[in-house]
């Protein structure tokens, strides 16, 4: 990887720094030299992505700085820079990443939200270029989170948990006692639903693939929650309600993968049932049955997490994150993670794009 570009400074990548202390919130002038993952050209993420070092810039009055302490590498991460996802930085020299945790290294003079250094900051709804170990913006872009989690979670709270928490409280009026159905339920967002809806009373019914290790997967899903785990082969026949037992049949099914896992969801739902689509891992379109829509009257739509952030949700968002970080502090809510240091990028990279078998979810560690 390439480490010679030099990035001009702007008002998103202005840093804060003072030298001769650790933390300040003096009128500093210039932030450390620091390093960003950037890409200039839209492509394969092992080919367009690169180190680079940032110079020193000027300190902005509102701004604050902080240091990173962990990012996640998300599948939406490696959509943008291979530019296949709807919303992408503009290039070049965009600075990949959209989530993480940081602490709070300093502040401008006229910032007037209460940030002090050393303080646990998350950009808040979620924002480009957190791939860097310095980033210096607004003060309205940051959220003062809880530093008593791993950093890990602090670091992945907001795409994957908060798609879970919203999908469950936004299309269907569940009571205790209710039931959902979901495909992919080995993924985060699939173990977050699994173990939000235990705190909620919802039962949940769910989906995996046939593949080696499937019992064992399964097992694991049970242990977060899981009320009844199947392969898709299991569902795959024609009776497969008498499978669910003295489960309800579920009122909402959530579907990531597309193809014949969203059919078997559509298969298990109720009358009036709705199937949500959050994303298409198989790359093949969802085929809904004509009788489904007559005779059982289903509903189907879609959730994209950035496009409700983006509606005016930012201090809902913020709530909602710190109602998660609680489960977390609780371990009501956990999931797989892998931290790798960040002078480690390239190996991080490799393993979130599948070259070593099948690791946890890549955080970075700065």
């Amino acid at each position: 990887m390439a480490s010679a570009l030099r990035l001009l400074p702007s008002t998103a990548t202005r840093l804060l720094f003072s030298r001769r202390l650790p933390f300040s919130t003096a009128a500093s002038l210039f932030s450390p030299s620091s390093k960003a993952v950037i890409y200039d050209q839209h492509g394969p993420p092992d080919q367009v992505l690169r180190v680079v070092d940032v110079p020193p810039v000027e300190l902005g009055e509102r701004d604050v700085c902080v240091k990173m302490l962990a990012a996640p590498i998300n599948p939406s991460d490696i959509n943008r820079v291979q530019g296949v996802y709807p919303v992408r930085p503009p290039l070049p020299a965009a600075v990949a990443g959209y989530e993480g945790v940081a602490q709070v290294h300093a502040v401008g003079p006229a910032v007037t939200f209460p940030l002090s250094p050393g303080d646990w900051v998350i950009p808040s709804p979620p924002s480009f270029g957190t791939w860097q170990t310095y980033i210096v913006k607004p003060e309205d872009v940051w959220h003062k989170v809880r530093g008593d989690v791993p950093m890990e979670y602090a670091a992945s709270v907001t795409v994957n948990p908060l798609t879970a928490l919203r999908m469950l409280q936004d299309f269907v009026e569940l009571n205790p006692g209710d039931a959902i159905v979901q495909n992919g339920a080995t993924s985060i967002v699939g173990q977050c639903v699994i173990q939000l809806a235990k705190v909620q009373g919802i039962r949940t019914i769910n989906i995996i693939r046939d593949r080696p290790g499937s019992e064992e997967a399964k097992e694991k899903l049970k242990q977060l929650g899981a009320d009844e785990v199947f392969t898709e082969s299991q569902l795959d026949v024609k009776n497969a309600k008498s499978l669910l037992g003295a489960l309800p049949e579920p009122a909402l099914g959530f579907n990531c993968v597309g193809g014949n896992a969203a059919s078997l969801i559509l298969k298990l739902l109720r009358q009036g049932g709705t199937m949500v689509t959050y994303g298409g891992m198989s790359k093949k379109p969802v085929t809904v049955s004509t009788s489904s829509f007559i005779f059982k009257d289903i509903s189907l739509r879609g959730f994209w997490l950035q496009k409700w952030m983006n509606s005016d949700k930012a201090q809902d968002c913020r709530t909602m994150v710190d109602y998660l970080l609680g489960l977390m502090k609780e371990d009501k809510l956990k999931y797989e993670m892998e931290l790798t240091p960040f002078s480690e990028f390239g190996l991080a990279l490799d393993k979130a794009l599948g070259k070593h078998g099948s690791p946890p979810k890549q955080v970075l560690r700065f």
